[in-house]
């Protein structure tokens, strides 16, 4: 007869904590992300209102989160390479991108995008939004919304707008401006708002619809006359400043934001993680003063909120491309 050999006790409490292991639920197992440095990439150059708006929410969330977010700056067509980039990433939270309303306008826009803004990320959270603002070279004789459309018709085809980019919302923002007034301006793209304001300032094209994080402190300094801003009520950051609808374009309304996506099978405990630290830190005085003090607003919505946003965006701007005739290269 054989005698029974029962488990030493070390391997008991090997067993046991192989067994405990796998009892954790994954909520547990990712309490701990992040447990290295996080990838916010930004598709546009440093300087742009993305990229300030990408830098303060990394250092916020390095500072709650006890992992560096290090910003990788990824420019170039439409802000499409950095948001695929992020696309084709590990699902594991740790490569996240900032959008922005161009990658709302983009499926309409290129024929052939390397991703799927709708298949392909997770949505995190709406970051800010705000109103565009249109600022002229101060030489430009128009001192308002009504007498650019009057020199624009006296000069069909001979001002030129910047933009950040090919199918960027400063673009499109006065693509729509252009059908709604009945005018022919020359669009001028740039790799980034920093230098299309810097010609725009040096006088090489003669306006431009950009952020008001970006380019309000030009107006302040005198190197850029502000004409109107985009939304459809007054900025409370510039309430002087008319709106493009009561000074010479009724109707008219554009709007620009920023958003946090990850790439497509994140696990929802990490999204939710991300999520709840943002709303901390969209909340906190110093961070909503520093964005309404150029004219944005901190706004946080929940990742299913922040998806269905995105994809009225995604129609809203569809409409808008196929009324203006809008395209790219």
């Amino acid at each position: 007869m054989h005698a029974i050999r029962f488990p030493s006790r070390r391997r008991l409490l090997a067993a046991a904590g192989a067994a405990l292991c796998l009892a954790v639920p994954a909520f547990a197992q990712t309490q701990a992300y992040p447990t290295k440095p996080v990838k916010l990439v930004v598709p546009y150059p440093p300087g742009g209102p993305t990229d300030i708006v990408a830098r303060l929410v990394a250092q916020k969330l390095s500072d709650a989160m006890g992992q560096q977010f290090i910003v990788d700056n990824r420019p170039g067509a439409g802000g499409n390479p950095g948001a695929e980039l992020v696309a084709r990433s590990p699902a594991d939270g740790y490569t996240l991108v900032v959008a922005t309303t161009a990658h709302a306008i983009n499926p309409s826009l290129f024929k052939n995008l390397g991703y799927s803004l709708s298949k392909d990320f997770a949505p995190v959270s709406q970051l800010t939004s705000g109103p565009l603002v249109i600022v002229a070279n101060p030489q430009l004789p128009a001192k308002n919304v009504a007498e650019l459309i009057a020199l624009a018709k006296a000069r069909p085809g001979e001002l030129n707008f910047a933009s950040s980019g090919n199918g960027q919302s400063t673009h499109l923002s006065a693509e729509l401006f252009a059908a709604m007034a009945g005018v022919k301006m020359n669009h001028i793209p740039y790799k980034g708002s920093a230098p299309a304001l810097t010609d725009t300032m040096g006088g090489q094209t003669q306006l431009m619809f950009d952020t008001m994080l970006s380019a309000m402190p030009h107006v302040k300094a005198g190197k850029l006359k502000a004409l109107a801003v985009t939304s459809a009520t007054r900025s409370p950051v510039a309430p002087d400043l008319p709106t493009v609808a009561e000074s010479g374009l009724p109707g008219y309304e554009a709007i620009a934001w920023n958003g946090l996506l990850a790439p497509a099978g994140t696990p929802p405990e990490v999204l939710a993680r991300l999520s709840a630290e943002l709303k901390k830190v969209l909340a906190a005085p110093d961070v909503k003063d520093k964005f309404e003090a150029q004219g944005f607003a901190a706004s946080w919505n929940s990742p299913e909120d922040f998806g269905r946003f995105m994809s009225a965006e995604v129609d809203k701007w569809a409409k808008v491309v196929k009324v203006s005739g809008a395209k790219v290269d």
